[in-house]
């Protein structure tokens, strides 16, 4: 799977531009990637409905929780 990643913003918009964290965001990203299409191709092969899982996999991403928020 070819990911397109975005330039990754903070929330003020700045452009976030350390080395290190757009690499650990590349390698989370490209991880988080590979397990899901993993998920949903065991899914198929169980004979799980696509649209079904599809719909389950963009709402679990809808529902994570920022811990962080103040």
């Amino acid at each position: 799977m070819n990911l397109d990643l975005p330039i990754w913003h903070a929330p003020d918009g700045s452009v976030v531009s350390c080395t290190e964290k757009v690499k650990v965001m590349t390698e989370n990203m490209e991880e988080l990637a590979q397990m899901a299409q993993d998920a949903f191709e065991d899914a198929i092969l169980m004979g799980c409905d696509e649209q079904q899982v599809r719909g389950f996999l963009v709402a679990l991403m809808q529902r994570l929780e920022n811990p962080y928020q103040g």
